[in-house]
């Protein structure tokens, strides 16, 4: 077995550690297998980033045969005893399982329920749409991020490499292998900024800037729009813009714009309990029982769920859960529900936060 170590060139990262964990207390992990199948397979290289001195350092244990299975395993869990903080990409699925079915069956005591696991992959696998990404692979995230490797190998490209290494002991292929493995560890240090994008939902928006912003469509059309500019906690790295119905979202550094298109016009309010009301078709509006004694009969019918309404007209914003009320709708069936964009409701700030997190969950989410 050999044991590499490593000063990375990173000393400051662009997306800040520190309030993921502390920096002295988090190993990051990767690994390296000849497959899939625990038993048909062998552990060969475990990597490890860490922070010390004020500066990342690499750790590797590399198998020079295939029976040094169990001392990677043994030297790579000493090692990780004083570290509360496992940090990897897509470990969840593949190398924590791994290393643990590799340590029950070398009948080691193996301390991974120890560790607050932070999974990359895991946290911005919700935002894939949402980033217009092709997948969710490691070296998609930092193609997205526009970081540049000079590894061009994959894992599963690698395991031929290893068995021949086995064979020839070539110190270049050894050296192929090893740099792969320190590219990704590397790797997940430069693409932690793709956690600004799950930030945006996961941490309150500040709004700087709320109002109406008239506009002109391709056709010709004068609307109206609700602008919200509000500040992000992380910057995010890459610019991006996006929609969802009719709701438009900018992003770029620390500050992001959501932009939703105001319903001018009359909508109707349908009251709950419509076997107490009469609609009145001349009208085309319901009124309770209680005070329609003086209505002709002729004139009146006994409302149902679907005619049991008042119409106002004026500003109205969509809401696709009933955060606001009253809440009106254009048709009973529908389920988009609007509110009406009042006074009251404009010189709230706190309303516009409430709204903009509405937003930004069902677009995130549903893109």
């Amino acid at each position: 077995m050999q044991i590499i170590h490593n000063i990375s060139t990173i000393q400051a990262l662009n997306y800040p550690i520190e309030d993921l964990a502390p920096p002295t207390k988090i190993l990051f992990l990767d690994i390296e297998t000849t497959g899939f199948a625990l038993k048909h397979s062998c552990l060969y290289l475990i990597g490890c980033m860490y922070y010390e001195s004020n500066c990342w350092h690499s750790i590797q244990w590399f198998a020079e045969d295939y029976k040094e299975e169990e001392k990677l395993l043994k030297s790579f869990l000493k090692f990780s005893q004083s570290f509360s903080y496992l940090i990897h990409y897509n470990g969840n699925r593949f190398d924590i399982p791994y290393l643990q079915g590799k340590c029950h069956q070398y009948s080691l005591k193996e301390n991974f329920s120890s560790f607050i696991g932070i999974d990359i992959y895991r946290r911005i696998s919700p935002y894939k749409g949402f980033l217009k990404l092709p997948n969710l692979k490691q070296k998609t995230i930092e193609s997205f991020l526009q970081i540049i490797r000079t590894d061009t190998y994959d894992g599963g490209q690698l395991i031929s490499v290893y068995h021949e290494y086995i064979k020839s002991q070539s110190e270049s292929l050894k050296n192929l292998l090893l740099h792969h493995n320190f590219q990704d560890l590397e790797g997940m240090l430069h693409v932690l900024p793709i956690l600004a994008y799950p930030d945006i939902i996961n941490l309150p928006i500040k709004v700087s800037k709320a109002g109406r912003n008239p506009y002109t469509t391709l056709s010709g059309e004068r609307r109206t729009e609700l602008m919200i500019t509000f500040m992000l906690e992380h910057p995010l790295p890459v610019r991006i813009a996006g929609r969802w119905k009719e709701c438009y979202f900018t992003g770029q550094g620390y500050e992001a714009k959501l932009r939703v298109n105001i319903f001018a016009g009359t909508l109707r309010y349908f009251y709950p309990n419509y076997k107490d009301y009469y609609y009145l078709p001349m009208e085309d509006t319901a009124i309770h029982k209680s005070v329609a004694s003086y209505i002709d009969k002729s004139h009146r019918q006994n409302a149902t769920a679907s005619t049991c309404y008042t119409r106002k007209k004026g500003l109205f914003l969509p809401q696709w859960e009933e955060l606001f009320t009253p809440v009106f709708k254009e048709h009973y069936k529908d389920r988009l529900t609007y509110f009406e964009l009042t006074d009251d409701f404009k010189h709230q700030r706190e309303n516009f936060q409430l709204y903009g997190e509405h937003i930004l969950h069902h677009m995130i989410s549903q893109t």
